[in-house]
């Protein structure tokens, strides 16, 4: 997104040194692993978009308006996706997935870093279609408070269903996209079955551990924005959490190749980003 006067309003590695301390110190959200780049173009924006004129004024309203933090936790965090984004993907997991998770007597699925929900919701659909929804827990979690509130309430803009219902058939869905959900006005509310196997809860991947043993996990466009030793770490940290023979799932344009768990899993399918631990 190209904001005017964005690049002349670019803060300095100082003051990001000193915003991300702030975050860290006074509020626990630790950004200190993010890639700088990324994080200095998305503070900057920020300023442009509610008009600071500098600097200062932006830690000042952080430090007295409590209500702003989250306003920046969601301008920090990306939370760009659409269901069944990448239909390629969501049909290997419907093909080569499912049928060996199927063979479980219970279905354990992480979603970390799930933004406000659409592949959690893809995800229950899969499931739903399969027959396997009814002995699956799907646990979503995100930095973010508020993208974890919207995945409990499970509505989404009306006006994104046509791209959903296009993305849902090209990973081969065979059904009509609208028995999913319930239009009103100009949003769509998802069936209470797909949210009664959802747990949704705050997680975050730079400072807190495993807290189950996991047949799936998905972590898809979250990487990307991460340092190298932040990538080994959450990597490490799924390697933990996955029971042996559990699949991970990965962005399109994230690899675990280079990292020192790569050793313990093979690829399902490497353009897809879908690894299988074996070690």
């Amino acid at each position: 997104m190209n904001i005017p006067g964005a690049s002349a309003n670019m803060i300095s590695e100082l003051e990001l040194d000193l915003l991300l301390r702030e975050l860290l110190q006074e509020h626990g959200y630790d950004f200190t692993s993010y890639a700088r780049n990324s994080m200095r173009r998305r503070v900057s924006r920020l300023m442009v978009i509610d008009r600071f004129a500098n600097f200062q004024s932006l830690l000042y309203r952080l430090r007295l308006d409590t209500s702003y933090l989250q306003r920046m936790v969601e301008e920090l965090t990306v939370n760009v996706t659409e269901m069944f984004r990448d239909p390629s993907v969501w049909r290997n997991i419907r093909e080569q997935v499912l049928p060996v998770l199927a063979t479980h007597p219970f279905i354990r699925i992480w979603h970390a870093g799930c933004s406000s929900g659409e592949e959690v919701y893809s995800m229950a659909i899969l499931l739903e279609e399969a027959d396997l929804l009814h002995k699956s827990l799907l646990y979503a979690t995100d930095l973010n408070p508020a993208v974890v509130e919207n995945i409990k309430r499970g509505v989404f803009p009306l006006s994104q269903m046509k791209q959903y219902s296009e993305n849902y058939i090209a990973s081969g869905g065979v059904h009509d996209f609208s028995r999913y959900y319930t239009a009103k006005y100009n949003w769509a509310k998802f069936d209470e079955k797909l949210k009664a196997r959802m747990v949704a809860s705050t997680h975050n991947l730079v400072s807190d551990r495993s807290f189950n043993e996991f047949n799936l996990i998905l972590c898809r466009n979250v990487l990307i924005y991460f340092e190298r030793p932040l990538q080994e770490k959450v990597l490490q940290l799924f390697d933990d959490s996955l029971e042996k023979l559990g699949f991970l799932v990965l962005g399109t344009k994230e690899n675990m190749r280079f990292s020192s768990t790569v050793k313990r899993f093979i690829p399902v399918d490497y353009k897809d980003r879908i690894w299988r631990k074996m070690g």
